[in-house]
């Protein structure tokens, strides 16, 4: 409509006015352009044409950050109960394991501020402007609405505009819809409600002249570009807590209040037995102290760390610590299909030659490698007449080249447009010398690819005087110039079977997920400025040619991967619906009742709908970025866990707002790696498989930590408590629990988190989100590894002290005999199945290692003079020592029981239902 009022930094539905129309809206001339004191006044009124940057925080305030989680609080507490206490050591292990843990978060802050900063870079450029009848360069930032814009190939647009004239101009908008190959642009008006990336007479801010030139008006700036709309979304996006996070809170409230039941429980005994009140408060105080594992935050850290190394090695560099166990917790990964599930490079694979089957091409890429094979039989193109003048026709009317190994960084790639490379790639396959071809032939007129008729021309004249027209484009575009038709027999008319047979052809190969491109000749010269109208009808048809992005080869694997790990793969694409359901078909991605839904679609439904329907939905087809976020957030409604891929500026607020963002690293914007966490360096989807299973055995590991460090604390609080409760004195000395929690926290727990994998972790279906940090089956290990424990060390003590042994020797052979149960018992968290009798400690070199020295220090401690003063011991007979390894081993042979059991139960399980094994 042209009631379209200028509204100071944007025109609304610029793309459904008329160049004349918009012009005229915001007072402008095509011509001369804006008068330099209009653009000045304009610039004023309206703002700079560029991106606010993020609000910087205070290093210190991103510090103190770091301390919001109740595991936290409740060290800083116990921290300051052992200060209360004169504990100066417990009180120094507490607060450096605080500080250490809160200086590795505060490293991995800020990425919304980079990302939007990243926003802000790319309007960071210069622009050739026409002002006051004068051609200039501009800073982006001082574009202003009405400027006259000059496109050429190689600029970046810096201003949403209005295309006003066109020639050959092909535009990349990958970063902004996801469209895998440039858009061929226009200067005719639109319909009103035509989608962002269908809307060819536009050309917008962060997008990329790939071909030809334009001149276009500057409709929109700032933020009211599409560019600033998404910089707005990703903006807005909130960075929501991980998985890990919420267990850890969640946990760490639980320990709290079972540490606060503890502190009255041993108040409440100690009354009862009729100690003094100060003497019983120390005691629940020291109890309650020895219940938080404060080594946990270090070693869930540097848990964390080594993933993100082992993720690093696999091609996935993780950005945020807590990324890499959410990763292991995805049970959906939103992927997108270009470069990721595909190979990024155009493949023609198929040629249709009319009133024949069929030919197949092999190979992949733009390597020119690759046999021809019909009804299954490999053939030579040279010797089919027919198919030689398709190929040549398919290099002689193309404008791209291909760049060798040599020149290209190792392999063969594209020069121009992908799919006219693709179309080089094939002739060359073929019976076709590309240079000696265009020697032969050289070009002496052309009419650019026009989107409008869907058609390119070449005119070529040898040496001898003959001329040669090839036309290519939409095949019923190029049918319609066509008089004859190229056969096996010759060249005859063409007939109406002709082009019902031509017509089904075109269907099969678009039904494969195959691009159709036509090709026709005739023999005679170009000439005339009537453009496609003068060329007539005179052409001989000469086939079809199916070209694709063919899926990687490792692709099909990596979903079925995902299949059986419980995780459910989705297409996220800026291609057509059919294309991404036809890809997403042959890699087993959509199946039999999945659904392929476009934006237009998408738009249609409530919320309420895409939360009902989308367990269907297989493949999402051309959305818009507000639009991923809605799928995110559906998604997370029903209790998924979200892992969103992307590598324009349009995927950078779902990347922001998924559970985790996985950025490519190699086709991915700045933008788009900002606001990951993760970034893969080969833009595989095969390598976010890979780093899903190190996501899992981090969290695995993790979850052996946690009950080894938890098992630990609660040994020395039933011993201490059960017998301060039979009327016994402390089996140990305050140092001494010191130095268990030293010896085995500090030299057995942080090296438990290197275990390898079990070989299992992508046959266990994801944990839920709101799944416990400390499941059941862990608790009822506990449970059984802290009674096997407590039986021997307490038993032993009650039996030492009763049959007369000194008080101080007892203590020390106590103290031994808890110290060789936790190391039995790490054994025991090494799995939850396999059995320790398997030597698996042999493939953790850290955790032998961390035994060893264990070993040494606790021998030092017993039989070293100076530190049995320290450490109230005495030296352990060598037979007695022999004993008490042996009856300390009793808690490893109770847990291997337990094990026998459960894989017992486990094998009946699979037999049943062999897809996935049940987390643990």
């Amino acid at each position: 409509s042209s009631s379209m009022t200028f509204m100071g930094k944007i025109v609304a539905n610029a793309h459904a006015l008329t160049g004349g129309e918009v012009v005229r809206v915001l007072q402008t001339d095509d011509s001369r352009g804006l008068d330099p004191a209009d653009a000045e006044a304009r610039i004023r009124q309206y703002g700079a044409n560029s991106l606010p940057g993020a609000k910087s925080t205070p290093v210190w305030a991103i510090f103190l950050r770091q301390f919001q989680s109740p595991l936290i609080y409740l060290l800083l507490v116990a921290a300051g109960i052992a200060l209360w206490m004169q504990r100066s050591e417990d009180a120094g292990v507490i607060i450096a394991v605080v500080l250490l843990n809160a200086l590795v978060g505060s490293v991995q802050e800020g990425r919304a501020r980079r990302s939007m900063e990243s926003l802000r870079r790319l309007s960071e450029n210069h622009a050739t402007v026409i002002r006051g009848g004068e051609r200039i360069s501009v800073p982006a930032a001082g574009l202003v609405p009405g400027d006259i814009m000059l496109l050429a190939a190689g600029d970046a647009v810096a201003a949403d505009s209005r295309l006003l004239e066109v020639r050959a101009l092909e535009v990349g908008e990958a970063v902004l819809t996801g469209e895998s190959l440039p858009v061929k642009k226009s200067t005719r008006a639109l319909e009103a409600d035509t989608p962002v990336m269908e809307r060819a007479n536009m050309a917008f801010s962060g997008s990329e002249v790939v071909a030809g030139r334009g001149v276009a008006v500057v409709v929109a700036t700032g933020l009211e570009t599409e560019l600033g709309r998404i910089a707005a979304l990703t903006g807005s996006a909130r960075e929501l807590p991980t998985p890990l996070e919420l267990r850890i809170r969640q946990f760490g409230r639980w320990l709290a209040a079972s540490a606060v039941v503890l502190f009255f429980l041993l108040l409440g005994l100690g009354l009862v037995r009729g100690m003094a009140w100060h003497d019983i408060l120390m005691v629940a105080i020291s109890q309650m102290v020895s219940m938080v594992p404060e080594g946990l935050p270090v070693a869930m850290t540097i848990a964390l760390a080594v993933g993100m190394q082992r993720m690093a090695r696999s091609g996935a560099i993780v950005r945020r610590l807590s990324a890499v166990e959410t990763l292991g917790s995805t049970s959906v990964i939103c992927t997108d299909k270009t470069g990721t599930l595909t190979r990024n490079e155009m493949t023609a694979t198929r040629i249709h030659l009319p009133g024949d089957e069929d030919i197949e091409i092999e190979g992949s890429g733009y390597a020119p490698k690759g046999a021809f094979k019909q009804r299954g039989q490999e053939i030579d193109p040279a010797s089919d007449p027919s198919l030689c003048r398709l190929l040549e026709a398919a290099v002689l009317c193309n404008d791209a080249r291909l760049l060798p190994p040599e020149d290209s960084g190792g392999h063969w790639r594209a020069g121009g447009d992908p799919t006219e490379a693709a179309l080089l790639t094939m002739g060359r396959k073929g019976c076709v010398d590309a240079d000696a071809l265009v020697s032969d032939w050289p070009r002496h007129a052309e009419i650019p690819f026009d989107p409008e008729a869907r058609l390119m021309a070449t005119g070529h004249t040898n040496h001898s005087g003959s001329h040669r027209l090839v036309v290519k484009g939409a095949p019923e575009a190029v049918i319609e110039l066509c008089g004859a038709v190229s056969a096996k027999g010759g060249i005859r008319p063409l007939e109406k079977s002709d082009r019902v047979e031509i017509e089904r052809a075109v269907e099969n190969l678009a039904s494969r997920a195959l691009r159709v491109i036509a090709f026709a000749e005739a023999e005679k010269a170009l000439a005339g400025d009537n453009g496609f109208a003068g060329l007539g009808k005179d052409f001989v048809f000469l086939g079809l040619a199916g070209q694709m992005d063919p899926p990687r080869l490792e692709t099909a694997e990596a979903i079925r991967e995902c299949r059986l790990a419980g995780i459910r793969p989705v297409m996220v694409t800026g291609d057509h619906k059919a294309t991404g359901l036809e890809i997403a078909r042959l890699i087993d991605l959509a199946r039999e009742g999945d659904l392929a839904v476009d934006g237009r679609e998408l738009a249609a439904m409530s919320d309420e709908e895409l939360q009902r329907r989308i367990g269907q939905v297989a493949v999402f087809a051309r959305v818009q970025p507000e639009q991923k976020l809605r799928i995110v957030e559906a998604f997370r409604s029903r209790g998924q866990v979200v892992a969103m891929t992307g590598d324009g500026v349009n995927d950078a607020p779902a990347l922001a707002s998924a559970d985790v963002g996985v950025a490519m690293g190699l086709s991915g914007t700045e933008v788009a790696k900002n606001a990951s966490e993760i970034v893969l360096s080969d833009d595989n989807f095969a390598t976010i498989v890979k780093a899903v299973e190190e996501g899992r055995l981090v969290y695995a590991n993790i979850q052996k930590l946690l009950l080894f460090l938890f098992a630990t604390s609660v040994d020395e609080v039933v011993i201490l408590t059960g017998a301060l409760a039979l009327g016994y004195p402390l089996p140990l000395e305050a140092v001494q629990i010191l130095w268990i929690n030293v010896v085995t926290e500090g030299v057995l727990g942080i090296n438990l988190v290197m275990e390898s994998a079990e070989g299992n972790a992508m046959r266990r279906r994801p944990v839920p989100s709101n799944a416990p940090l400390l499941t059941r089956e862990m608790a009822r290990r506990m449970v059984v590894m802290v009674s096997a424990s407590v039986v021997v060390t307490l038993g032993y003590f009650l039996w030492a002290v009763s049959s007369g042994m000194p008080l101080e020797a007892a203590r020390t052979s106590t103290f031994t005999l808890l110290a060789l149960c936790q190391w039995f018992n790490v054994l025991n968290c090494e799995s939850s199945m396999q059995s320790a009798l398997q030597l698996r400690i042999l493939k953790n070199k850290w955790l032998l290692g961390g035994l060893l020295l264990g070993g040494f220090l606790q021998a030092v401690v017993v039989y070293a003079p100076e530190m049995n003063r320290f450490f109230h011991t005495v030296p352990i007979a060598p037979l007695e020592l022999a004993g008490l390894v042996a009856l300390a081993s009793l808690v490893l042979w109770v847990e291997e029981a337990g094990k026998w059991m459960r894989r017992r139960a486990a094998g009946l399980a699979k037999s049943q239902s062999p897809l996935c094994e049940p987390s643990q």
